[in-house]
């Protein structure tokens, strides 16, 4: 235990041990193969490419499913965050929202390609899993005031993500390395067989990322059970129900006297909508501009990963000296510059420019327009990991410290309330247009909207 003394009247407060902090972080490590592997590189350009009868409905239906799930998080986040404060602990909510989260990633095996009876309930299996994924993180997320002293908020967030965006690479080494071999040659990334007798012709090492996913979940939150200290427990749930709706009443009726929160929690409403639906729709926007399988979209998402991993942590130690407020806008501003970008790419052009495109059968990335491609997904990693490391620090400074839970609630709520709209836009427009990058185009609005509210905070 640390104890540190506060300025107020030399109050003393104790802090949990390192490895009650480390514990806390390896619950991003644990969380976030199921956003890298499943939604992001390589389950969704799967079932886009594989399962679906085209790429453009494979887009459209993948972002429906994650509307549904956003809807979902976005109506019960925030009353389930107020009875999280009312009752007291965190951890039996991480428990069975990570419960969803294991039984959802599981069924992802049963996605056989180009069998389109599957679809519904992998798609079913997908809005579960996401939602269990973002209520396990609300819960986490509250905990966070009781780890370290303030002053060190920034560093804890973002480490835990540039954590959570390692555990990301790691997770993607061993499915391009070991387990998804190219259907052609049999090989994997690294030229072995597939472990375990993966089938590369019915893509089993794509579809074996969801157990991976599970059985990595369990092992590397079990950590944070055993040695991170919970809230105490207030109230019986019957009672903390009653309580924390009470109070969550009281904080909407407060919330517009708050301006600056209020500003803050609707820029993030819309910045965060953008980012996610940027993420979840990368993969499957470069299968179908370049053709890319899954070698190609895993390396491209470690490459990402690990610019992430070093934009969260140095945002971190930005976010600690600069402010929260200036690293979310610094972030958005590259995010902004780099989507612009990207929609000006082409198999065969770059920013106007006509270059020969990539070579069938030739190297990796040999293409000039795929090299263009990932350098703006990297600027895009290392943006993405400072901008929600420093969102969640930004809420920090700005709740009431007794409602924690209540307001991060509020924030996935913010963060989900609208969350189908971005997946439910570029659902629409792709399927109206017949095109990827007019469906893509949309997210400049999020992070041009975002940005001008964000204006209006207060740090």
């Amino acid at each position: 235990m640390t104890t540190i003394a506060t300025e107020v009247g030399m109050v003393r407060r104790t802090y949990p041990s390192r490895a009650a902090v480390v514990s806390w972080i390896f619950f991003d490590w644990a969380a976030q193969p199921y956003f890298t592997l499943i939604t992001t590189f390589v389950f969704a350009p799967y079932f886009a490419t594989n399962i679906a009868p085209d790429p453009a409905t494979g887009q459209s239906l993948w972002g429906f499913a994650m509307a549904a799930a956003g809807m979902a998080i976005a109506l019960l986040s925030p009353v389930l965050g107020a009875i999280a404060d009312a009752a007291g602990r965190r951890k039996p909510w991480i428990a069975a929202f990570g419960a969803m989260l294991v039984i959802g990633s599981c069924t992802m095996w049963i996605g056989k390609p180009g069998d389109v009876g599957i679809i519904p309930p992998l798609l079913t299996a997908l809005a579960l899993a996401s939602v269990g994924a973002e209520f396990a993180t609300v819960f986490n997320n509250a905990m966070m005031p009781t780890l370290v002293p303030p002053e060190r908020i920034g560093r804890l967030s973002g480490n835990g993500w540039a954590t959570g965006y390692v555990g990301g690479i790691v997770s993607l080494i061993i499915v391009l390395g070991f387990l998804a071999a190219n259907p052609e040659t049999g090989r994997t990334l690294l030229g072995f067989t597939p472990l375990f007798g993966l089938d590369p012709a019915s893509h089993q090492g794509d579809r074996i990322t969801g157990p991976l996913t599970a059985l990595w979940f369990v092992v590397f939150v079990t950590p944070m059970f055993l040695f991170t200290p919970d809230y105490p427990a207030k109230r019986p749930v019957r009672e903390a129900l009653r309580q924390g709706l009470s109070e969550l009443k009281q904080s909407l009726a407060e919330l517009p006297k708050r301006k600056s929160l209020a500003a803050f929690l609707l820029a993030n409403m819309i910045y965060t909508d953008g980012l996610v639906s940027l993420f979840a729709f990368g993969g499957i926007y470069a299968a179908g501009t370049f053709g890319w399988h899954t070698i190609q979209i895993g390396t491209f998402g470690i490459m990402l990963a690990i610019a992430g991993t070093f934009g969260a942590w140095l945002g971190g130690k930005l976010d600690d000296s600069l402010g929260p407020k200036r690293v979310i806008a610094g972030s958005m501003l590259i995010l902004l510059l780099s989507l612009a970008a990207i929609l000006l790419v082409d198999k065969d052009s770059v920013l106007f420019v006509t270059v020969a495109p990539p070579v069938p059968g030739g190297p990796l990335f040999s293409g000039a327009a795929e090299r263009a491609y990932l350098v703006l997904g990297c600027l895009i990693g290392a943006a993405g990991g400072p901008l929600q490391a420093a969102s969640r620090t930004m809420l920090i400074r700005l709740a009431p410290k007794d409602r924690i839970a209540q307001y991060f609630g509020l924030f996935a709520l913010t963060g989900k309330v609208t969350s189908f709209v971005g997946p439910l836009l570029i659902g629409a427009i792709t399927a109206a247009t017949a095109s990827q990058k007019a469906g893509m185009a949309v997210l400049v609005v999020f992070f041009v909207a975002g940005l001008a509210l964000l204006m209006r905070v207060r740090d």
